[in-house]
């Protein structure tokens, strides 16, 4: 009696379950590294909100100097308030992210001091604003 059973069959073709488990394995690993870097949108859209805030900041400033003849003083957060459309915004971003408060500087170029907790940096010199975070190269827009 000659049986042959089917899956003793030399000739078969076909993966075995560990190449098919190494390669699940293997794309497994690939996700879960590349992922978080391709997929950081909070990340991105946090930057992006704040340099937009930092954008809008920076037109009221000129708009203010423009009317006045001379940069806004501080405070800024009521200064500005005819220029802007809404509240004060607050950066997103930074060592003191979600603080709308301004600390007025009149270093030249700007050095962020985060100690108080201000979310913004302002020379009411020169007009110039950032946002007051110790990454200042991250954020050196």
């Amino acid at each position: 009696m000659n049986c042959s059973h089917p899956l003793r069959n030399k000739d078969r073709s076909g993966f075995t379950l560990v190449e098919l488990v190494i390669v699940v394995l293997v794309l497994g690993i690939i996700t879960a590294v590349a992922a978080p870097r391709m997929f950081d949108t909070a990340g991105d859209a946090r930057i992006s909100a704040t340099r937009q805030s930092l954008g809008v900041l920076r037109s009221a400033i000129e708009l203010s100097r423009a009317q006045n003849g001379a940069y806004p003083a501080d405070p800024l957060q009521t200064t500005l308030l005819p220029f802007l459309q809404g509240s004060f915004p607050a950066p997103q971003v930074g060592t003191n992210a979600d603080d709308a408060t301004v600390l007025a500087s009149a270093a030249d170029p700007l050095v962020a001091v985060t100690a108080g907790g201000e979310g913004w940096i302002y020379n009411p010199t020169t007009g110039e604003i950032r946002v007051n975070t110790t990454d200042a190269t991250e954020f050196a827009w």
